[in-house]
């Protein structure tokens, strides 16, 4: 057994045994099942963290055999391993392995609109432990539920019935009471996952242990000490094939209710008094909860124009395929916000996000408060002075923390050091495309990874004042964002620390 398959392993080892069950797949020939879905599955057989029967039931429109579905998804998976730029890659594929994981598997095509798949689906499943995993579009999740609750696959007595959905949980607050709604008028709370691949991601889930196993983080971990906090997830890449998608979704909706609350929730929580699903979701939300509703003044949307990265011509958004010539989705999006509670009044957040910019960077950087005053004449104003706590989390995965120290030489001059931890220098790589935590909790009944209804309609809450459409700013692709973002912060006497 390799290094990095012990430490998967022994990563999942304090977690609860999952049990023997069937996961129906929704949507098993769609790019999300191909890329994620079955890569994390392959991992956990890797690390022999699978439990024993377990079995996959693929269900799709097109018409094929369950060996045929596995070889196909298996020569994709090959051309992404050997892609070190893909989110799942590794030296060689074992071939055995994958088979250990979908040889059993059985493949129904059907439509899932229609009722005959869930006759189906019961005729075939029989009584046991089962899990839904809806990879569809979110338009379909309401359906499905409906169609499985009212065939009776989601009553629980010879084995749980788990439904798992992924983001976005509807594209404001009244829609994600609906979906939230129609959900549970089929299924409890305790059987609903909502996953967010974010909360499965290593570097995301080692916020927490920073925090509350470190006595050197906590106590100064408040509005006396920090200046400000600062959440960027940058990306260079555009749209690619999903502008159409894109179109009716923008920046805000696709990132910020979701991965960057979930960010925002992880550093900014209160102490959970245990690490039970319920006790961790709770802070979460009332973190999420006590957002001062967001100005209008506050935030900015942008829009990438044509541009140059790494020295390549790149188009605007509005010549992307399937993105209207006069589009005004925003690709990017800046917030200033607050949090309305005694341990960070008065500390602004300043989240973005955005596409086709300089650098690829998800990052919390958590800036503290200069000196009352410059004891050792160092520029008070200079940004490069200070203490900041950096939570690099892709594509570095680690803890810096920047100080200040004397420079060597007979005056007493001021110099801008770091330190720095990286999980990659201390540890040896593990596979992880940020599903494997998720699936395995999930087969062990373990919602802690999982997003509440709660927590979703709170983040919706906080951002339904500023989800209305309105005109983007322009930004060349290549760079940091449009100039009203870095307005947003120089307002305030505040710089954005650079994406690169």
């Amino acid at each position: 057994m390799s290094i990095a398959t012990e430490q998967l392993r022994d990563a999942l080892g304090n977690a609860v045994e999952p049990q023997p069950c069937k996961l129906v797949v929704f949507g098993a020939g769609g790019d999300l099942t191909r890329r994620l879905l079955l890569p994390s599955l392959y991992d956990l057989a890797v690390a022999g963290a699978l439990p024993d029967n377990f079995q996959i039931v693929a269900v799709d429109r097109a018409e094929q055999t369950g060996p045929d579905w596995a070889t196909r998804l298996f020569d994709l998976a090959e051309q992404d391993a050997k892609d070190p730029s893909a989110e799942f890659s590794c030296p060689q594929l074992d071939r055995t392995v994958w088979d250990r994981v979908t040889a059993k598997a059985q493949y129904l095509s059907g439509d899932f609109t229609q009722p005959d798949i869930y006759t189906t689906l019961r005729e075939t499943l029989g009584a046991g432990n089962v899990i839904f995993y809806l990879a569809v579009a979110s338009r379909f999740f309401a359906r499905i539920a409906t169609g499985l609750g009212q065939g009776g696959l989601l009553k629980e007595g010879r084995g749980f019935r788990r439904l798992v959905i992924e983001k976005p949980f509807g594209h404001d607050l009244a829609s994600a009471r609906e979906l939230d709604a129609a959900l549970r008028a089929q299924a409890d709370e305790s059987q609903i996952y909502r996953i967010d691949h974010f909360l499965g991601k290593e570097a995301n889930q080692g916020i927490m242990i920073a925090r509350f196993s470190n006595v050197l983080f906590e106590p100064i971990w408040r509005r006396e000490y920090i200046d400000h906090v600062q959440i960027t997830a940058a990306e260079t890449i555009g749209v690619e094939q999903r502008g159409a998608f894109y179109e009716h979704t923008g920046a805000l909706r696709d990132m910020v209710p979701n991965h960057l609350f979930v960010l925002l929730s992880l550093i900014a929580m209160e102490p959970p008094s245990s690490l039970s699903a319920d006790a961790v979701r709770q802070e979460k939300t009332r973190l999420l909860q006590a957002i001062r509703p967001i100005r209008g003044e506050d935030y900015v949307p942008g829009q990438y124009t044509a541009g140059q990265i790494e020295g390549r011509s790149m188009p605007g958004y509005r010549s992307e395929p399937g993105v209207a010539p006069e589009s005004q989705t925003e690709t990017f999006a800046a917030m200033k916000l607050f949090i309305d509670n005694w341990r960070w009044g008065g500390v602004p957040f300043y989240l973005r996000t955005g596409k086709r910019m300089s650098g690829r960077r998800t990052e919390i950087n958590v800036v503290f408060k200069k000196p009352p005053y410059a004891l050792f004449n160092q520029d008070m104003d200079d940004p490069r002075t200070g203490n900041v706590i950096r939570f690099l989390l892709d594509p570095v995965r680690g803890v810096s923390i920047d100080f200040d120290a004397k420079r060597p030489g007979l005056e007493e001059e001021i110099a801008p050091v770091s330190s720095r931890f990286l999980y990659d220098e201390f540890f040896s790589k593990t596979p992880n495309v940020g599903y494997e935590a998720l699936l395995h909790d999930c087969m062990a009944g373990n919602q802690m990874l999982f997003q509440s209804a709660e927590t979703i309609e709170a983040a919706w809450a906080a951002v339904d004042p500023i989800v209305a459409p309105e005109a983007p700013y322009f930004y060349t692709a290549g760079s940091e964002g449009p100039d009203e973002a870095a307005a947003l912060l120089a307002r305030d006497g505040r710089r954005w620390l650079p994406v690169t």
